[in-house]
């Protein structure tokens, strides 16, 4: 009896195969850091262009692993790896660790608040992973997500002068535990068709600009400004205007 339980047990397994290529999607997740060590690299060197270059092909790592697990049901076949915390883990040196360093060492802050910031940035971003309120149900971040690659882009696109760029690094700080909705590019069902083109507008505006080392000029500003102004408050103004109607 014992042998015939252990047989269909074994017969429910997944196969080899199978595993060797949920296991994969880990490895892949976990190239995202690996590509952030170059980022970090090119960011010590004051290539500022090329670390956000990493960091872009960063962000199309984590953007297709996810639904690369779900198609191979990387949860259920590899139950003793967790995806979630590897994912989290990657994030953070993406997300906020280079950019930190970036923002802090690039000299567009002030000097005395700088290293005060870089340590806000790092210590924010930690408490706000692992929030496990950091995203509502309807899947919108609660808060300044720790975005801290795309305000660190756009405090090289914008150029602002050391006091401006240090009161923006300092709202964004405050922001991440304040409770207002920032629209998730993709899990948000509400207006998808609208928020992927703009993310492919922006995909490709911002290539550009790393192209053109942030030399651009107005419009390509001032439309890469306004796709982040629709991703930070779009869900603040629908709100507003249904509260209104």
């Amino acid at each position: 009896m014992d042998a015939q339980t252990d047989s269909q047990e074994d017969s429910l397994k997944p196969k080899p195969v199978v595993r060797a290529a949920a296991f994969s999607v880990h490895i892949f997740t976990a190239f995202g850091a690996a590509i952030a060590l170059l980022a970090m690299l090119e960011a010590v060197r004051e290539h500022w262009a090329a670390m956000f270059g990493w960091l872009g092909v960063a962000l199309i790592i984590d953007a297709i692993d996810g639904p690369i697990a779900r198609l191979l049901d990387v949860k259920n076949v590899q139950p003793n790896w967790s995806g979630d915390v590897l994912d989290l883990v990657v994030d953070f040196v993406t997300y906020v660790f280079v950019p930190a360093y970036a923002i802090v060492a690039s000299g567009m802050l002030l000097p005395v608040a700088a290293p005060v910031l870089g340590i806000a940035i790092i210590v924010t971003s930690a408490l706000y992973f692992a929030d496990l309120r950091m995203k509502a149900d309807d899947n919108h971040f609660r808060g300044f997500p720790a975005l801290w690659n795309a305000a660190a882009f756009y405090l090289f696109l914008l150029h602002w002068p050391p006091l401006s760029s240090t009161l923006l690094v300092a709202a964004l700080v405050v922001l991440t535990f304040v409770p207002f909705h920032v629209l998730h590019p993709v899990r948000v069902a509400r207006l998808r068709w609208l928020t992927m083109s703009l993310i492919v507008l922006w995909g490709l505006l911002a290539f550009y600009a790393l192209e053109m080392d942030f030399r651009v000029g107005t419009g390509v500003t001032v439309a890469l400004c306004a796709v982040a102004l629709w991703i930070a408050f779009s869900d603040t103004l629908i709100r507003l205007a249904r509260s209104f109607a």
